[in-house]
């Protein structure tokens, strides 16, 4: 048989450990077991120690070149080797340059629209003022090199590989990165319509004070990217 309940006696309402009330949470004590039987122990704490997480930056080489010799670039060719020299003014548009190298190398002024650079290498090279529609260089290298007020419209990299590039106050219509590899690479107040990297190994990219309209990223795999100081206006992610 059940007990009868004596009058006035309530049922206690339960609550949850760490269930929140108010919007904070609120914890039950167990009788007997939250103090020490002696209450002159104290339980030794230590501080917690939270790992800082930080995005090394890209690390960009010094450019120092040499003493130049003046070229017109009449005499370039598909698999040239060329060193030391300044090219200002030149209109190398629609020209075969595939597999061309150049090391220490300046470019000033210089129209490169539809040239074929497929495989090309430059390293240790400064480029100003290039303004070209169409820049065609897929599966080149590029190493130690500067890119200053360029204004490019289609720019097809892809498959390319990059290490300590720094590209500054340029303004790109499409980029084409996709299943290149970048490391140590400093895009700085810049303005590209659409960055694509999909696909791409990137490690040590940072975009500084740049405007990207579409940053395509699906299947890249990314280390140290910073990203932090520049605007976006659609990301495709992974």
């Amino acid at each position: 048989m059940g007990h009868a309940r004596p009058r006035g006696h309530r049922r206690r309402k339960s609550h949850l450990v760490g269930a929140r009330r108010g919007g904070i949470p609120r914890l039950r004590r167990l009788p007997n077991q939250d103090r020490s039987r002696d209450s002159r122990l104290r339980a030794r704490t230590h501080p917690i120690k939270v790992a800082k997480t930080t995005t090394r930056k890209a690390v960009i080489d010094r450019i120092i070149l040499p003493d130049f010799v003046d070229d017109d670039g009449v005499l370039l060719r598909s698999g040239d080797a060329r060193e030391a020299e300044r090219y200002t003014g030149i209109d190398l548009d629609g020209r075969d340059l595939n597999g061309i190298t150049f090391e220490e190398c300046e470019f000033s002024r210089a129209s490169l629209h539809e040239t074929a650079l497929r495989g090309a290498s430059f390293s240790e090279c400064i480029a100003t003022d290039l303004h070209t529609p169409v820049f065609s260089a897929p599966r080149s290298s590029w190493r130690d090199v500067r890119i200053e007020h360029a204004l490019l419209g289609s720019v097809e990299t892809y498959e390319a590989t990059m290490r300590s590039v720094h590209i500054d106050g340029s303004k790109l219509d499409f980029v084409n990165l996709r299943n290149a590899t970048l490391t140590d690479v400093l895009l700085s107040s810049c303005i590209i319509e659409e960055l694509d990297l999909g696909s791409a190994t990137v490690q040590r990219l940072e975009l500084q004070n740049c405007r990207i309209g579409t940053f395509e990223i699906g299947g890249a795999q990314l280390t140290d990217v910073d990203l932090r100081s520049s605007d976006f206006s659609a990301v495709h992610g992974p």
